[in-house]
């Protein structure tokens, strides 16, 4: 049997917590409680001896050439995940608490990677805005999550996940509202925000029309532009983002009906 080298970064404020977070991780598939559980990733949820709830994620197994990929030419998921959260936390922008990477690999490949942080418990996820138009404070809680996404292109930080998912929301004792960013893994720092890249990154989070008219309106009031020019790009910027997503999905539903059929 191949015998794995193990490589991991603890944060500082974990030091204390190393033995007690490795054995955590070389016994993950024992951790019964799911945060998520998906078909390339899942998320379980733990207490540590310090009371302190931390998430683990546990990252899909890469494919034979990507094993290879990520040994030698790019950073793994969960190393880029755990560098990305201190870059957020060093340009103010909040996301749960980095706590550890775990790498497994071989000479040649990496295999199982992990990416431990704190687990923050909010009541809301920008997915919940859109499931729920009822909401209390939704156009409040809109127009700061616009603003939100204003500060993180005028910091020149692409955020590449920007889905529904992927920002919590707190609400603080002020009555303001926090967001937090969660599958840190795909982002770009030190980018020229032009408009357009702008539009593109807010063209993920949703497809209701009275909802992209109040994000154009709120966006456009912060970067000094006409409301129905702002509106008419990113209307524009979701429907050519929806049509690469399915068009994608539908390539990948024909491949695996070639292979697998």
């Amino acid at each position: 049997m191949t015998q794995l080298r193990v490589k991991k970064e603890i944060h500082p404020l974990y030091q204390k917590q190393e033995e007690e977070l490795t054995k955590l991780i070389e016994n993950y598939e024992e951790l019964t409680t799911y945060l998520f559980k998906g078909s390339r990733n899942s998320i379980k949820l733990v207490t540590l001896s310090t009371g302190q709830r931390v998430a683990i994620k546990a990252f899909k197994i890469p494919n034979a050439f990507n094993k290879r990929v990520y040994r030698f030419f790019r950073k793994p998921k969960g190393l880029r995940s755990f560098e990305h959260a201190e870059k957020l936390k060093a340009l103010e922008v909040a996301n749960p608490q980095a706590v550890a990477y775990f790498e497994y690999s071989t000479a040649t490949t990496i295999r199982n990677t992990y990416y431990i942080s704190e687990f923050v418990d909010t009541e809301i996820t920008y997915r919940d805005l859109i499931t729920q138009k009822n909401y209390p404070d939704r156009e409040v809680i809109l127009e700061e999550f616009v603003r939100f996404s204003y500060g993180l292109h005028e910091k020149g930080i692409m955020f590449l996940d920007h889905s529904p998912g992927n920002t919590l929301i707190e609400k603080q004792q002020d009555g303001t509202y926090k967001f937090y960013l969660v599958d840190l893994n795909r982002m770009k720092f030190n980018q020229a925000m032009s408009f357009s890249l702008r539009m593109k990154n807010l063209a993920h989070l949703t497809t209701n029309i009275q909802d992209i008219e109040k994000m154009a309106e709120h966006y456009a009031q912060l970067i000094g532009r006409n409301s129905k020019e702002v509106f008419i790009r990113l209307w524009l910027e979701t429907i050519k983002f929806q049509f690469r997503f399915y068009k994608k999905k539908d390539i990948k539903c024909k491949i695996k009906r070639l292979y697998f059929n």
